[in-house]
């Protein structure tokens, strides 16, 4: 990988860490209105991701290979790394993984009303919602996407446009490679 593709993945892991941050906070802002908790995989799939976000997870787990995953193959729904409802890729998962179970805010289709997402587990009771207690979706999307951009630019490899998702299941057979 070139020199200008590895630049773009430093950047997403830079907003991934803020994306951890983020959701950190708002984890333990929300603690009490949270079902989720480790062993939740209600929302566990095989996820589709941004080139820049899948070579940083393989980047990632070529260096540290999980010990255990299965081989499900792209089509599935099932994520080869989730084993026993825990992930083995924690530490590399997605940006759509790191915010499951806090409430998402976003711009509806249409453009003109926001809405919001989150678990039917989780704020049964609860409806104070505003963009200090949740997790500004687009703007997250809308960054990485410019960073992806960016990297499928210089990425040589594998020729990509600017919508295009790998699934994440596909990890296990390029950690063979």
């Amino acid at each position: 990988m070139n020199e200008k593709a590895r630049e773009e993945l430093a950047k997403y892991r830079q907003l991934r860490d803020e994306v951890s941050e983020l959701s950190e906070k708002l984890a333990n802002l929300h603690k009490d209105q949270i079902a989720c908790k480790k062993g939740c995989s209600e929302c566990c799939m095989n996820f589709q991701v941004l080139p820049v976000e899948y070579f940083a997870i393989l980047d990632e787990l070529k260096q540290n290979p999980p010990t255990q995953y299965r081989e499900l193959g792209d089509e599935a729904e099932e994520c080869n790394f989730l084993i026993d409802d825990l992930c083995q890729i924690y530490a590399s998962r997605p940006f759509i993984c790191r915010t499951h179970g806090l409430p998402l805010l976003y711009m509806n289709q249409e453009g003109d009303a926001w809405e919001l997402s989150a678990c039917p587990l989780n704020f049964t009771d609860f409806d104070d919602f505003h963009a200090e207690n949740t997790y500004p979706q687009d703007t997250y999307n809308s960054k990485i996407f410019m960073i992806n951009q960016e990297f499928i630019k210089h990425y040589e490899a594998e020729r990509f446009g600017e919508f295009d998702l790998i699934p994440v299941n596909r990890l296990v057979a390029d950690l063979k490679k």
